[in-house]
């Protein structure tokens, strides 16, 4: 049995900046500020994300956890709107349907989410690229913790708790974009499998030792031996 785990942003969809303007309407309706230009999403949880924006502005670590909840409602709230929104640009990568329909085929193989959203921003997303969330039978989220990290062993935990699957880290297979996708299961063992979907190149994911980079997530055959030989 192997336990394999999608990320959702840059390696199931795109959202074309819809979840960041989202998280920076939040950000300004609470604190005033969206912090920083600069600062990359990519990789980080929700959570994550609002902690160290406003650390930038100068906001103590008190005053984020005291607003935190209502910072991610606000941030849900214009999240389905941006998805709603008439000739939104989000959509689903080629191939993730495929691989979906191969690994559930695989009596061996058990589907789950590791990423960084908070359950319901994961759940709406991933409706509005017409994948229903029930196909995964688990998932660790951003929700759970706020370091990426500390998900793969609540998602094994899970495995356990809800299927009566024991899976060891060295069969649980993380399949994202980004190198924090890379190296968040390490401390358990896990694999992961990179795809240059996102922001980062082959070359930027091989840089980081993953067991296998593709350029997609077309070539279901491929990935598929990948995941049996990780």
């Amino acid at each position: 049995m192997k336990l394999v785990l999608f990320d959702i942003d840059g390696t199931i969809l795109w959202t074309t900046g819809a979840g960041r303007r989202a998280m920076e309407g939040a950000l300004v309706a609470h604190f005033g500020a969206a912090g920083p230009p600069s600062y990359r999403y990519d990789g980080k949880t929700d959570v994550q994300i609002v902690r160290e924006s406003m650390r930038e502005c100068g906001v103590a670590d008190a005053d984020i956890d005291a607003r935190l909840p209502a910072v991610l409602r606000e941030y849900l709230d214009r999240l389905n709107a941006e998805l709603e929104a008439p000739g939104g640009a989000v959509f689903r990568y080629d191939g993730v349907l495929e691989l979906l329909a191969a690994l559930e085929e695989r009596s061996d193989r058990v589907i789950g989410l590791l990423t960084g959203n908070v359950v319901e921003g994961a759940n709406k997303k991933l409706r509005a690229v017409q994948v229903a969330p029930e196909r995964f039978r688990l998932g660790a989220y951003g929700s759970d913790h706020e370091h990426r990290p500390a998900l793969p062993a609540i998602a094994m935990q899970r495995a356990g708790e809800s299927l009566g699957v024991d899976v060891p880290g060295d069969r649980v297979i993380i399949i994202g974009d980004t190198p924090a996708d890379i190296h968040c299961g390490r401390d358990v063992g896990a694999r992961a499998i990179a795809v240059a979907t996102g922001h980062y190149s082959v070359s930027d994911l091989e840089a980081h030792s993953p067991a296998a980079v593709f350029p997609t997530l077309i070539d279901t055959m491929a990935i598929m031996q990948a995941i049996d030989d990780a």
